[in-house]
């Protein structure tokens, strides 16, 4: 993901990226990864974990401010791919009652549209960069 096409960041720092990854490129979906190797969320070092919450409260307001998503996920299993990750996901209106929480990854492959996914970025870019200026505390 390292390699990830800039057209699909939302961001990158030292510690956090965000961006559409191919196996989830469901529009409003977005992996919250560390940049580093690390396994479940016992793996992450004190400044990884000391930002991760910061990083993940942005990163859902802007996704929910630009989708308009009656709620956004924040969903961390950590089975399938040995690296931590967050699946952040939009929920619609349009998303019936027996595919939501959990089961809305359900969805994943009747939804996968990588252009459409991809057309949000810059506007959940900016979103989050809002977001995160609005959240820092002046020096």
């Amino acid at each position: 993901m390292e390699d990830a096409d800039e057209s699909s960041v939302v961001f990158r720092d030292d510690r956090w990226a965000a961006e559409v990854v191919p196996a989830y490129a469901v529009p409003g979906w977005f992996i919250l990864r560390t940049r580093r190797h690390a396994e479940r969320i016992t793996g992450l070092d004190d400044g990884e974990l000391d930002s991760l919450a910061r990083r993940a409260r942005d990163l859902v307001a802007a996704i929910t401010e630009v989708t308009g998503a009656p709620a956004t996920y924040l969903l961390v299993f950590g089975e399938n791919y040995p690296h931590f990750h967050a699946v952040v996901a939009a929920r619609g209106d349009d998303v019936p009652p027996d595919r939501r929480s959990g089961d809305i990854l359900k969805l994943v492959p009747d939804r996968v549209d990588p252009a459409a996914a991809t057309r949000l970025v810059p506007a959940v870019r900016d979103a989050y960069r809002l977001a995160a200026n609005a959240g820092r505390i002046p020096s």
